[in-house]
């Protein structure tokens, strides 16, 4: 795939893991471009789906438990995906109608449950009970962007743990300027940074930790920095300065 292409199918989808930003666009025959094979956001049929993990819903513990994982991926991230495909289909059903005085409300509903779909997909795959290792393409775009990557855990984890309400902390890359960022993202999508392109998210709402981990933020950010799946954070890199590059 060239960049032209990319910028056409790939950057959206990159986009709209922090913006929500309507259906994602896709070259014929195509798959989907960057993430792919590990992240999937849609399914068969074209509608957007709940993928399955890459693991059960027990493989973590001890770091995380079984009990939050199964009612945050089965109900939580199971809404989203319900909340998306509804504003998908009110907006196009407003094409057709010519009829655009709830746009603002759909339009809302498709920033806050795209964000809260494509965020939750790349959530899970950034996740394993395996041993993984970063790249030297990561390790190098850590110290540049942050001098080290003990700099990088430090920032990571405090902007993940000083989010305010519900959010998630995120390592982007940041292709106008060839580098990585750590933001914040209140809600799913309010703070968002324009192509900035998330790699690494942690979910922090509550209902990431709160059965095991109670109001104790920082251990549950600390229990899944033990268990990323560094592999697939540097193929998601990998790619992404492939296609910018």
């Amino acid at each position: 795939m060239d960049k032209r292409t990319f910028l056409k199918t790939g950057a959206l989808v990159g986009v709209a893991s922090l913006m929500g930003a309507g259906q994602i666009a896709r070259a014929e025959g195509e798959k989907l471009a960057a993430y792919e094979p590990i992240d999937k956001f849609v399914g068969p049929d074209g509608k957007y789906a709940l993928p399955a993990l890459p693991y059960g819903y027990a493989d973590l513990e001890p770091k995380l438990d079984a009990q939050t994982m199964e009612l945050h991926h089965s109900k939580h991230h199971l809404s989203y995906v319900n909340g998306l495909n509804a504003a998908t289909q009110k907006i196009a059903e407003a094409i057709q109608a010519d009829d655009f005085s709830l746009i603002k409300h759909w339009e809302r509903e498709l920033a806050f449950h795209g964000g809260g779909h494509f965020l939750h997909v790349l959530f899970w795959n950034s996740m394993t009970n395996k041993p993984t290792a970063k790249t030297e393409t990561l390790d190098k775009y850590l110290r540049d962007s942050f001098g080290s990557e003990e700099n990088f855990l430090r920032l990571f984890k405090a902007a993940s743990n000083s989010v305010e309400g519900s959010g998630w902390g995120m390592l982007c890359y940041q292709p106008l300027a060839d580098k990585l960022v750590v933001l914040q993202a209140e809600k799913h999508h309010n703070q968002s940074q324009w192509l900035s392109l998330p790699i690494l998210p942690i979910d922090v709402w509550e209902h990431a930790y709160y059965l095991k981990f109670q109001n104790r933020r920082p251990e549950y950010t600390d229990a899944f920095l033990s268990v990323v799946n560094w592999e697939n954070v540097s193929k998601r890199l990998e790619r992404l300065v492939e296609v910018f590059k």
